[in-house]
């Protein structure tokens, strides 16, 4: 019989691989929360036409990427392949827009794609919107944060700050305009997707990284040229605000996001340690999609960053936090009445140190392979009890780090004991 294996682009993250993604996932929450921003959990599945709606019908997400299926009542559902959507329909639904919100969540997101070093099917993201705030202070105040983890991750010197101004819808559609008639003249040059988006999403060529498409964009129009007042105003009060706070930045006149819904800035921090898939955290203003999903008019603002992305850079720059160990105590025991002593003590212990990783050997064997077990577990002590420990009340404690003596004490003298040694 054939094995079952996971769908392709779809991962599993073993033990040894959790630590520096629990490590990431703690310290972005702490960071998030010392902003402001309140964690909202959101389903995995979502209405089609939530993401219809909301990225748009010609993207490549809406047109190629989606895991659509019909449910047994006819309805069509969609695995998200983005989380801002889906945010946006929770604050709508819980009438939440009374007052400017700060949010957060975390999860998988699904996108049929082919799968690479950095871009799965299924990937995990995090995700922070703000509703509520039209100012561009709210834009600074997302840059910064990221900025600022990236200071804790150790990897500020290895990542840019990219930004653009994308205007208005009316600013964009003159542009839209001129950039097509442009194109339009080296349509035969172009590489097939680009021809496909011509008429379609033509914004989204610029994103190109065909060579020969890219030689052609290079004499395009300028979106800068053609934007309205309130977005030059609030981009350079965005540049200001950058300046003050000493974030570096370039402004990349191409820079475009891939979902319908964004309008004046868009960001991206990209870095050159990745190869191809370059972009660990993406972002922008997104003012009518509120209105545009139910809502009353409500600007917004939010970016995601890619957990995959951001293990592979911390392992790539050395930064990673050391696999951990999987216990501090290993406890073996020596016959039936030994291991009832051990389970007995082991329970108060935990009581008493919660913070304690402690793992009772199980499944029998002998105290030799016991004590070989507990040395490759990488605990830092053997806990041990025989005949001996369970006549006198009492446990010996072996370190399996360091040359020493065994000590032997009262099981109730254990816990002060083990807290003394810098254990927690």
């Amino acid at each position: 019989m054939t094995s079952i294996r996971a769908i392709r682009g779809m991962n599993d993250i073993l033990p040894e691989d959790s630590t520096v993604w629990q490590y990431l996932e703690s310290t972005i929450a702490a960071l998030l929360g010392s902003y402001g921003y309140g964690e909202i959990r959101l389903p995995i599945v979502e209405q089609t036409a939530l993401f219809r709606r909301s990225i748009g019908e010609v993207t490549d997400i809406v047109e190629k990427e989606m895991y659509s299926f019909d449910d047994r009542n006819g309805e069509s559902l969609t695995l998200r392949p983005e989380g801002t959507a889906g945010c946006v329909r929770a604050v709508i639904q819980n009438g939440l827009l009374g007052t400017p919100q700060r949010l957060w969540y975390s999860g998988p997101m699904f996108r049929y794609e082919r799968p690479q070093k950095g871009r799965q099917r299924q990937f995990q993201q995090v995700g922070a919107e703000a509703f509520g705030i039209a100012t561009p202070d709210i834009d600074a105040e997302l840059i910064l944060l990221t900025a600022r983890l990236w200071r804790v991750l150790g990897v500020a010197d290895h990542v840019q700050l990219q930004i653009n101004s994308i205007g208005s819808s009316a600013a964009r559609q003159a542009y839209r305009t001129a950039l097509v008639d442009y194109l339009a003249g080296h349509r035969e040059a172009l590489d097939e997707d680009s021809q496909r988006r011509l008429q379609g999403n033509p914004l989204r060529i610029l994103d190109s990284k065909h060579p020969g498409t890219r030689e052609i964009l290079a004499a395009a129009p300028l979106l800068t040229d053609y934007l309205d007042a309130e977005s030059r105003a609030d981009f350079a009060r965005l540049c200001e605000l950058l300046q003050a706070a000493s974030v570096p930045y370039v402004v990349n006149p191409q820079l475009v996001r891939g979902l319908d819904y964004y309008n004046k800035t868009v960001f991206e921090w990209v870095t050159d340690r990745l190869g191809a898939q370059g972009t660990v955290c993406a972002g922008g203003r997104y003012d009518g999609l509120v209105q545009q999903l139910g809502g009353k008019p409500t600007p917004g603002v939010g970016f995601a960053l890619g957990k995959e992305r951001l293990v592979l850079l911390l392992e790539a720059l050395a930064v990673a936090p050391p696999a951990a160990a999987a216990a501090d105590i290993y406890a073996v025991s020596a016959g039936a009445a030994a291991e009832v002593a051990a389970f007995a003590a082991l329970e108060s212990l935990r009581d008493a140190l919660p913070a304690l990783r402690i793992v009772q050997h199980v499944g029998g064997g002998s105290f030799r392979s016991q004590l070989k077990k507990a040395d490759k577990s990488g605990a830092r002590w053997a806990l041990i009890w025989g005949e001996d420990e369970v006549a006198a009340g009492t446990v010996t404690v072996k370190s399996l780090r360091e040359q020493g003596p065994q000590e032997s004490m009262a099981v109730a003298d254990l816990a002060s004991y083990l807290a003394s040694h810098s254990l927690p």
